[in-house]
């Protein structure tokens, strides 16, 4: 019975536990994330093997994926798509010569960082295709906030984090490999607040990812 469970957590769902913030403020550390395995293809378990394919990766899904760094299991959001052209002046995203749309942040949203750090960051709506997602930049923290175009691979894709001056990302271990890609994260199922004794934040349990 173990291994049947296994299997299925290998091939269908699984959720995956947020040790960092490089998601934020979409994701925060602590955060439990679903994993939709059958999001893009129906692999064999415990490999990256595709028995089947009904869709690709689309720019704004929040993914998780092997890092071709080390192996480890990271969330980050697609930006470029193979065949795309990414650039970053400034921390302001440019896909194939034009520039993302940014607008001001929901209160809301902002109020999900701790009140202490929030005059650090500066925060922003970022839209990518039909994703408006929330985006956050620490301008005091050496970061790579800016690049030249560079073209994504085919069958590769560009992958960042929504906090974007704290995120080991495409930036710096490259191209992420189609096969590499274990499926795509919807929600959030639950969420403690390591700092405050680990204790839940109720108003998480169960709400979606933009």
């Amino acid at each position: 019975m173990l291994l049947v469970v296994c299997a299925l957590r290998s091939s269908l769902a699984d959720w995956n536990d947020v040790p960092t913030g490089s998601m934020k403020p979409t994701v925060l550390e602590g955060d439990r994330v679903w994993v939709n395995k059958l999001a893009y293809d129906l692999k064999v378990p415990f490999t990256t093997w595709r028995l089947a394919q009904w869709q690709d990766p689309q720019r704004g899904d929040i993914v998780v994926f092997f890092s071709p760094a080390d192996e480890k299991r990271l969330v980050k959001r697609v930006v470029g798509l193979p065949g795309d052209t990414v650039a970053m002046r400034n921390n302001r995203l440019f896909i194939n010569g034009d520039p993302v749309a940014y607008e001001p942040l929901d209160r809301t949203v902002i109020d999900e960082i701790a009140l202490s750090e929030q005059p650090s960051h500066q925060f922003a709506h970022e839209q990518l295709a039909e994703h408006l997602h929330p985006v956050m930049v620490t301008p005091q923290k050496p970061a790579l906030r800016s690049f030249e175009p560079v073209p994504v691979p085919p069958g590769h894709y560009f992958l960042m984090g929504d906090n974007r001056d704290d995120s080991f990302d495409s930036r710096y271990f490259g191209f992420v490999e189609r096969k590499r890609i274990i499926g795509r994260a919807t929600a959030v199922v639950m969420s403690l607040d390591r700092n405050h004794h680990y204790l839940p934040r109720w108003h998480r349990f169960f709400t979606g990812l933009p």
